[in-house]
Parts: structure tokens; C-alpha cells; sequence
């Protein structure tokens, strides 16, 4: 008998021992376990979201590279093209001015031109009257004869 109760005082304490442990141990354990769960799906959960995120940055960084690609592509071409718009109107601004001065040059020969025809033809009268003195053997008034000298100066 006594191994019989020494098997039911073994049995007692186990139901006290698992009814103790059920009551007051197991539920703060699993309490402890679902808080950790807890924060290990939203750790996850976070970490999904973080990479989601991540993702999206980067698409959203490669389309502003690629914006800023084409703004500078767009800015060299607008460059170039000032670049060239001042270059031709440099050449026209030339051209006009290097047109102006063949203008004044021809303006100034012209005149040139003009004024030594007329001391040419000053010169001439000039030695008309002395070879008209020779010839004469007198000596002739210019300015009782300007009006003479005058026609013969409009005559050369």
C-alpha cells in the first residue's frame, strides 16, 4: 500500500504541479511568446515596407537622373544654338561694317579722283596760258580772262 500512495501523492503533486503551471506560469509565458511574434511580424512587416520604399526611391531617383539628363542635353543644344545664332549675326554685323567701309573707301577715291581732275585741269589752264604767253609773247591777265580760263578749264 504504500508504493499505492506514494503513487497517488506523486499524482497530486503532478495534477497540482500542471494545474499550478496552467494557471499562473503558461500564461504569461505565451503571453511573453505572442508579444514576440508580435514584434517580430512588424519588424518584418517594417522591413517589407522599408524595401517598398526603397524601391520606390530609387525609381523615383533614377527618373529625376534621367530628368536631369535630358535638362542638360536640352541646355547644351539651346547653348550651341545661341552659340551659333551669335556667331552668324558676328559674321552679318562684318559684313555690314567691312560693306561700310568699302562704301566710304569708294566714296573717298571718288573724291579723290574728283579733286585731282580738277587741279589737273587746273594745271592744264595753267599751261595753256603760258603757252598761250609764248605763243603770244605777251603776257596774259588770268583775271581779265577768268572767264576765258573757265571755259577752257570745263572744255579738259
Amino acid at each position: 500500500m504504500n508504493l499505492n500512495l506514494s503513487m497517488w501523492y506523486q499524482a497530486g503533486v503532478f495534477i497540482i504541479l500542471a494545474l499550478f503551471t496552467a494557471k499562473f506560469i503558461w500564461p504569461p509565458v505565451i503571453g511573453a511568446i505572442d508579444e514576440r511574434m508580435k514584434r517580430i511580424a512588424d519588424g518584418l512587416a517594417a522591413a517589407d515596407k522599408g524595401k517598398a520604399e526603397l524601391v520606390l526611391v530609387q525609381k523615383q531617383m533614377q527618373a529625376e537622373m534621367a530628368k536631369a539628363g535630358e535638362e542638360g542635353k536640352q541646355r547644351v543644344a539651346n547653348a550651341e544654338k545661341q552659340a551659333a545664332q551669335i556667331v552668324e549675326e558676328a559674321r552679318n554685323a562684318a559684313a555690314a561694317e567691312a560693306a561700310r567701309i568699302i562704301a566710304a573707301a569708294q566714296a573717298d577715291a571718288n573724291n579723290q579722283v574728283t579733286k585731282a581732275r580738277e587741279e589737273l585741269r587746273d594745271q592744264v589752264a595753267t599751261l595753256a596760258v603760258k603757252g598761250a604767253e609764248q605763243i603770244l609773247k605777251r603776257e596774259v591777265n588770268a583775271s581779265a580772262h577768268a572767264d576765258l580760263l573757265n571755259q577752257l578749264k570745263t572744255e579738259l
